[in-house]
């Protein structure tokens, strides 16, 4: 589970509800043959567009042989940043198909390279743009989703001869409720910390106090758009 947006990216957006595009959770490389050229496409998730670049850069070194390593990302919580690059093929045929494929996906943060081996035989502008379409897509079909929605911070502190009982409350509330577990802190109590929607944290403050005689109060904090996986 990762925190993507600050509290001022939020407050850009004005306070309305938002449907925010997906990212992907881990990189992934396909390879087709279309023609006798080789597509090798990988598809990473990304922070932002230096990181991006990076990638980019780190992809063209170890294909520094390829012909053509054409790139397209789309960036930001709301997916507003986006580029492409042809790099060498004719104009239109690679980036902007490929921009394509990441935008109808609803995707963001989250960048494509696709290298291309020339095997000695033309596609044309048609059959270049579905060879880099299809190849970010077939991409794209084997990677894991994450969705992102606006979530609100809770902790609650529970004596460590309840945790046990209280984690396992908790591992089966959010299951129920579109909430996130994050990772428990261990001190003078242990901190349990979830991510929950904003109408969960009543019902979370009621099915708490049920569960420990009205002992556990959660406090509520901060609001983000948070990485939610997607079973």
């Amino acid at each position: 589970m990762l925190a993507r947006a600050t509290d001022e990216d939020l407050a850009s957006l004005g306070g309305v509800s938002t449907a925010y595009p997906s990212t992907i959770a881990a990189g992934v490389e396909q390879e087709i043959v279309i023609t006798k050229s080789r597509f090798i496409t990988t598809v990473a998730p990304v922070s932002g567009v230096a990181d991006a670049d990076r990638v980019i850069a780190e992809v063209r070194r170890r294909r520094w042989d390829a012909r053509h390593n054409c790139t397209a990302m789309v960036t930001g919580v709301l997916g507003d940043q986006a580029r492409s690059n042809d790099d060498g093929e004719p104009s239109g045929t690679a980036g902007v198909p490929m921009l394509e494929v990441l935008r109808r996906r609803e995707l963001t943060d989250v960048v494509a390279i696709v290298t291309r081996y020339f095997g000695g035989v033309k596609l044309g502008a048609g059959g270049l743009v579905r060879a880099y379409s299809t190849s970010v897509s077939e991409a794209l079909d084997r990677a894991t989703l994450v969705r992102r929605r606006a979530l609100t911070r809770v902790t609650v502190d529970v004596p460590h001869a309840d945790a046990g009982r209280i984690d396992n409350v908790l591992r089966d509330w959010v299951g129920h409720h579109g909430a996130v577990l994050g990772d428990p802190a261990y001190g003078a109590a242990a901190t349990f910390e979830l991510w929950v929607p904003g109408d969960g944290v009543e019902p979370l403050r009621a099915d708490l106090a049920a569960a420990s005689a009205g002992a556990l109060d959660p406090v509520a904090g901060e609001e983000r758009v948070v990485d939610v996986p997607i079973d």
